[in-house]
């Protein structure tokens, strides 16, 4: 009877069992549409030869291979470091009294949603911000609070519509410097200062809010909306890269789909 003993689950395993689960869904959530899914494959692979190595005795080969996972943590936290961040902000800006804050992250069958977030209408609105060459960085909240960034800004609590956008961006209006954040349809902040990213190499046609949309979407879960001042060209950007659409309707489509 020795050999059913796995049968002894008691409740501390399926708390153990839980919280594991728990966790690998917040590591999939991270690096989900990302490079790091490459690059943890290439990890598993790096592991996988190291084990047969070792296993057919191939003591050259297996010594290379130890040597990475020796160092493997420290690696790990190297080319992991956006992700790792993004993690602990994501614990670390857990709400536990706010109901959209902390039982969102949990569930994991259907998200319930207060308010959905209008993107019809912030999408119009960059269409016609982008005909006349106004300037527009928005950042759509996902499951990172960005409460830390309101504070650099002007906090406010308007619905979202194309009107509102618009006429916050308008050029002679006292508030079109800097970001709107935007969280279930509402708009928590507006002039808000983002972390502009100098690391990455991008054409010299995109200056800073691209840059911040790229810093604050490496940093942050959040997604990015930009109307380019000079052209006019609305860009979308999600993980700190520029997503590609053919039409509005597609766009649309996109970020439906990334904040739902």
């Amino acid at each position: 009877m020795d050999n059913f003993n796995f049968l002894d689950f008691q409740v501390i395993d399926f708390i153990d069992v839980f919280l594991v689960a728990i966790l690998m869904y917040y590591v999939y959530k991270l690096i989900r549409g990302t490079v790091a899914v490459n690059i943890f494959i290439g990890i598993l692979v790096i592991y996988g030869v190291w084990w047969i190595t070792d296993l057919l005795d191939m003591h050259m080969l297996n010594r290379i291979f130890d040597g990475f996972i020796k160092v493997g943590i420290i690696a790990l936290i190297v080319v992991f470091q956006p992700e790792i961040r993004k993690f602990l902000l994501m614990v670390g800006s857990t709400n536990i009294g706010n109901r959209s804050g902390f039982f969102k992250r949990f569930n994991f069958v259907n998200k319930v949603v207060e308010t959905e977030t209008d993107v019809d209408a912030i999408i119009a609105a960059c269409m016609k911000m982008g005909i006349t060459n106004t300037g527009a960085l928005m950042v759509l909240e996902r499951n990172n609070n960005l409460d830390f960034l309101t504070g650099t800004g002007d906090e406010t609590n308007m619905n979202v519509s194309q009107a509102i956008i618009e006429s916050i961006f308008f050029k002679n209006s006292p508030l079109h410097d800097g970001a709107v954040i935007i969280d279930n349809n509402t708009i928590k902040a507006t002039r808000v200062i983002l972390p502009v990213n100098n690391e990455k190499n991008i054409p010299q046609r995109f200056g800073l809010r691209h840059r911040a949309a790229i810093g604050i979407t490496e940093k942050t879960d959040a997604l990015a909306i930009v109307v380019s001042e000079e052209t006019g060209q609305t860009s979308y950007i999600k993980n700190g890269e520029f997503e590609l659409y053919k039409d509005t309707t597609e766009l649309i489509e996109k970020i439906k789909n990334d904040l739902s």
